[in-house]
């Protein structure tokens, strides 16, 4: 072929591909929302705006370092009409607390209930009434690839609506954290959507505008580079948390009572002595009177008056119904997967032999 020719049906595909692209570019601006999944998103998205707050905690003096923002700024939604969810550590240390609505008016709360053991709040307000309300759907049927819809205030930016895929949910143990909160978390969500510094507390949205999670956190492989995996809390232990709150002020999740001791921290001399082959597993450390720990005859271990623990050692706890445990870690999240009057079986090693006791958990009062 002649290169004039070349070069001339060149110059046609181009004008071709360049009239076609002006065509569709055309019919796109006419047109804003196109697709039906562009269509559901906004749909969904202007639906759930007007329950979605911005959250400012004034921090209290003493927790603060020279040079902190004294304001802490978090997400939260209307689940009631004067009640607000939110994470438990956007309002930890505040001295006030001010929710600013999706129109910018802007009332002061009060902190009505707290749940650290899954990283959750309830915010009461007075003098206005939600403008709509969210309600929960089922996040134990999230389906990998499924769309969430965020909204939120990241950055501080409000009314900031963010979409992604669910990807997994994946163990608390491949998600570090380390401000001690989220203790009694079995399983994150994991997904796709942006989730920033501000963006704590807000509504992870299905399809149909239910609240199958809550915004948490996000991974980065480091602290340098900034996290794009979302974490969340899944919206089923949320609801099951804020029904507890609301009806006994504490949540009923299963606990033991006692306090526990990694296994692989122990002097190897000890474990050596309490006849231990290995490093996995948590030895019972305090186990005070009236918990389900103590009335299921637990043994706790002795300790110098420098805090060093003595042999022989208290129980140590290998087993969860069945599941072996790698630390202390395993055993509060197994035990918290229960609730009162369940029973969960241990299997303990005592006395250089297993021993398996049956504990009856009890109902979580207030302290």
């Amino acid at each position: 072929m002649r290169p004039a020719l070349r070069a001339g049906l060149a110059a046609l595909l181009l004008a071709g591909a360049v009239t076609g692209a002006y065509v569709t570019g055309r019919v796109d601006a006419q047109r804003a929302l196109v697709t039906p999944d562009e269509i559901n998103t906004v749909e969904v998205s202007q639906r759930a705006l007007p329950a979605v707050v911005r959250i400012d905690a004034r921090l209290r003096k003493e927790v603060l370092q020279p040079g902190d923002d004294p304001v802490e700024t978090g997400s939260g939604f209307f689940y009631k009409k004067n009640l607000i969810v939110t994470n438990y550590h956007v309002i930890q240390y505040q001295e006030s607390v001010s929710v600013t609505l999706y129109n910018g008016r802007r009332v002061m709360a009060r902190v009505e209930g707290i749940d650290p053991g899954i990283d959750i709040a309830i915010l009461r307000v007075t003098g206005v009434t939600a403008p709509r309300t969210l309600a929960f759907g089922r996040s134990a049927a999230l389906t990998p690839g499924q769309k969430l819809i965020t909204i939120g205030t990241p950055l501080r930016i409000q009314n900031f609506v963010g979409v992604g895929n669910f990807s997994v949910a994946a163990s608390a143990r491949d998600l570090p954290r380390n401000d001690q909160l989220g203790q009694e978390i079995g399983q994150y969500l994991v997904s796709t959507n942006n989730i920033q510094g501000g963006n704590s507390g807000g509504p992870l949205l299905d399809s149909r505008g239910a609240v199958v999670g809550v915004a948490d956190s996000n991974a980065a492989p480091n602290g340098f580079v900034p996290g794009v995996i979302g974490i969340a809390i899944p919206g089923d232990l949320v609801r099951q948390s804020l029904d507890d709150l609301e009806k006994i002020g504490v949540p009923q999740r299963g606990t033991l009572g006692a306090t526990l001791v990694d296994l692989d921290t122990l002097d190897p001399a000890l474990r050596q002595l309490a006849g231990l082959s290995s490093s996995e597993g948590a030895l019972v450390d305090e186990v005070p009177a009236g918990t389900a720990g103590a009335r299921a005859g637990l043994r706790g271990s002795l300790r110098n008056s420098r805090g060093q623990l003595l042999a022989p050692l208290g129980d140590v706890i290998v087993s969860v119904d069945g599941q072996r445990v790698r630390d202390s870690f395993d055993v509060t999240r197994l035990v918290a997967t229960k609730r009162p009057g369940q029973i969960v079986n241990l299997r303990l090693w005592r006395n250089k032999k297993p021993v398996d006791v049956k504990v009856t958990l009890l109902k979580r009062t207030l302290q």
